[in-house]
């Protein structure tokens, strides 16, 4: 609500041209917002293998903003820009082969990325460059005759409604500790009227133009039997949106894991040519421009722009930048027998002979959380499984795996290992007053393990091994469900915004990373388990850019319905673009 309310105009920013910086590594400006005197600053840096990166933050933030860890695969290295032309109220910047140009607008501030002369991309040309700074709780600040105004009444409940420092939803009040944080911005793709990417949503391939409706939304959530052709986020999110035309591919990824919504509108405009004579300019012709308006609750603006310039280029600087798709195990690529549930090491068993009398091949068998003792992971109902070993040997003979579901609430209870141990050690996600926070899920009251704390995965990481997780042997894999991660009775079932994970991040920061970060954890306690010598297999349904490095996807609850079917080509094909190629939907 609160970024609509900026329309396509000027922008209120201007750069500093007297800032100006260059170094090896990039270039640096102040920007200041003409309003408000803010000062923002902008990095521009040029990554090799035609990859621009545009930073924006604050210059002197009250407290440091949430910058996005772990996805990329490492810090990209960079080769020098020049600065080949500056007059007034212009700079143009020159990538090492003088093929790309960047040309910075000072007043309003924009910048133009461009190829041979010809523009490919711009930024905030339509001004809607957006960025909530920092600021004291309205508590403490010193009373000006500004603020004593702001005070009023009537702008009170018009702060409340814009909810600048809390919001209801429901039953539930979000408490910002840190107020408004948000950033936001435009992107103009020239030429460009097809445009894909940013999963995961239940849409076509080509995105849709959002301008009478919703926004595309990325927010990793739990909804089951989610509506078809609906722009809703559901169980992951990949930032990843490409442009394509005959002649060139492009690519933005706007790295951010807080919510984050995307805006698409495509539409004609003539032909920019410097014209002769009214004949000519009569004759010109309409080529299409897509604008993308990216829009994140908290964060710093961190964007890749992907120059191609063919799709394979795209595919290949995604992959330079967050890695590829991890190499999976051989049998993992055959035929899963998965179903809620499969009830005892009788059933288990009907089903493999049933495959077997029927002549069907299959590789896997699964088991869904009734497999548990009373749905505490790593543990095994000890009346249904009373000899998970023997089971798993059986399926062993026949070269057979089994797959079996590790989801990441922990049940609380004190004489469950694992919930005592996460306890002791404070390594669940903590609620606003810093008291563990619960929520209900599968086992009834649960804790949630804090996967953003490299010191939690490395502890979660161990759980895997054989000693450890009782009765586990090497052909036994692991899938992570419900890891968005789902709350029953939570705010859209999911964790509340304001809950406080590893070195005080709010989980409105970090919430689309939540899933990545598990798998990353069971993916290592696969990987050590073998002392490094066996590939992992690990499935998740909530994921983000660079999930790939850890396994594979999959699309969800859906229903066993023609439409849901015919809808998972699209949705994989999209995952696939994003990075993910290793994906599938439940048929």
């Amino acid at each position: 609500r609160r970024q609509k309310l900026l329309h396509p105009g000027k922008s209120s920013y201007r750069v500093l041209l007297d800032s100006v910086i260059l170094s090896d590594e990039n270039v640096k400006f102040q920007i200041i917002q003409e309003e408000n005197k803010v000062l923002l600053q902008v990095e521009i840096y040029e990554i090799e293998g035609n990859i621009f990166r545009l930073k924006i933050d604050e210059a002197s933030p009250l407290r440091p903003r949430y910058k996005v860890p772990d996805v990329l695969i490492k810090e990209p290295p960079t080769q020098r820009l020049s600065i080949c032309h500056k007059e007034t109220g212009i700079l143009v910047l020159s990538s090492v082969n003088e093929d790309y140009k960047v040309q910075v607008t000072a007043n309003p501030f924009q910048a133009e990325l461009q190829c041979k002369g010809e523009t490919v991309m711009s930024m905030n040309s339509n001004g809607l460059l957006y960025f909530e700074h920092l600021q004291p709780p309205p508590s403490d600040r010193k009373p000006t005759a500004q603020n004593e105004e702001a005070a009023s009444d009537s702008s009170k409940e018009k702060q409340e409604d814009l909810g600048l420092w809390q919001e209801k939803f429901g039953n539930f009040l979000d408490i910002k500790a840190h107020g408004p944080t948000s950033v936001g911005m435009d992107f103009s793709l020239h030429g460009y009227d097809h445009v894909y990417g940013i999963p995961q949503h239940t849409e076509t391939l080509l995105l849709k133009n959002t301008s009478d409706g919703d926004a595309y939304r990325l927010y990793n959530l739990d909804i089951f039997g989610h509506k078809i052709h609906d722009k809703i986020g559901i169980y992951g999110s990949v930032p990843l949106l490409l442009a394509h035309k005959p002649n060139r591919t492009s690519g933005i990824f706007w790295l951010n894991s807080s919510e984050t919504l995307v805006d698409i509108s495509t539409k004609a405009v003539a032909e920019h040519t410097p014209s002769r004579s009214a004949a000519e300019t009569a004759k010109q012709r309409a080529v299409p421009l897509t604008d993308v308006r990216w829009m994140s609750e908290s964060g710093i603006i961190d964007v890749f722009l992907l120059m191609g310039p063919t799709a394979f280029d795209i595919f290949k600087q995604f992959a330079q930048l967050t890695g590829t798709q991890a190499l999976p195990p051989l049998f993992s690529l055959g035929y899963h027998q998965c179903r809620w549930n499969y009830e005892d090491e009788q059933d288990v068993k009907a089903v493999d002979a049933g495959f077997d009398a029927h002549d069907i091949p299959y590789d896997v068998i699964w088991l869904d959380i009734e497999h548990t003792d009373g749905k505490r992971y790593f543990t095994w109902d000890k009346q249904k499984f009373q000899n998970p070993r023997k089971m798993q040997e059986h399926l062993r003979k026949k070269k057979r795996k089994l797959v079996v579901i590790v989801d990441p609430h922990i049940k609380v209870d004190p004489s469950y290992t694992l919930y005592a141990q996460a306890k002791e050690k404070g390594y669940f996600v903590k609620d606003r007053n810093g008291q563990d926070f619960e929520g209900i899920c599968w086992p009834g009251s649960s804790c949630y393990l804090d996967f953003t704390n490299p010191e939690v995965r490395k502890w979660y990481a161990d759980q895997f091994a054989f000693k450890t997780y009782k009765a586990s042997t090497n052909i036994l894999f692991v899938w992570n469900d419900m890891n968005e991660p789902s709350v029953f009775k939570g705010a859209e079932l999911t964790m509340q915004k304001d809950a406080v994970h590893y070195n005080n991040w709010e989980h409105r920061e970090v919430h689309n990373l939540y899933g990545f970060y598990q798998q990353m954890a069971t993916a290592e306690g696969l990987i050590r388990r073998s002392s490094g010598k066996e590939r992992p297999f690990v499935l998740t349904r909530s994921f983000f850019a660079g999930s790939q490095k850890y396994g594979a996807v999959w699309t969800g609850d859906n229903t066993a319905e023609w439409s849901y079917l015919k809808i998972s080509i699209p949705m994989l094909l999209t995952i696939s673009m994003a990075g993910i190629s290793f994906c599938g939907g439940n048929v």
